[in-house]
């Protein structure tokens, strides 16, 4: 049994990322969030041989909510940092018609909310408040954060 799951697990190492998200699926359930295929490995071997030997011993789990007040006194998020992450919330787009303005270095840029979601600015239709900013800068930009629409992360 144990070499079957050695070999189990060395054919998990040799998957693509891909691979191991669907494998995910059949050991684990449910959808994963990450890409990162070094994550997918460890989640999944873990779990194929927490089903085959069973889980942490009893003893081991009960160690674990022993120190977890602890570990909480370190751990940047506290408890919180254990729960599901929340849901991503919605960007809000301007209403269609709106035209917003930016002043870029010593210009100023105005934008045109249009009708369908889409955004214009000097006579070219963008996708996206993002790539009107990187069209405009030449570089990556928020375009919430750009145009003043989503206020900039203060750093602790």
């Amino acid at each position: 049994m144990a070499e079957s799951i050695a070999a189990r697990i060395a054919k998990l190492e040799r998957m693509t990322t891909s691979e191991l998200r669907q494998e995910w699926r059949k050991v684990i359930g449910g959808v994963p969030t990450s890409f990162n295929r070094r994550f997918l490995y460890k989640r999944v071997a873990w779990a194929v041989q927490a089903k085959e030997y069973g889980g942490l011993s009893a003893r081991a789990q009960a160690r674990l909510e022993e120190l977890l007040p602890y570990a909480e006194q370190w751990m940047p998020m506290g408890r919180r940092g254990l729960a599901d992450p929340p849901p991503a919330t919605a960007t809000v787009s301007p209403t269609p018609g709106t035209v917003l303005t930016r002043t870029y270095k010593g210009r100023t840029v105005a934008v045109l909310v249009r009708d369908d979601g889409r955004f214009e600015w000097d006579g070219e239709i963008f996708e996206s408040l993002t790539a009107v900013a990187k069209a405009v800068t030449g570089s990556h930009w928020n375009g919430n954060l750009f145009f003043g629409l989503r206020p900039a992360r203060r750093r602790a």
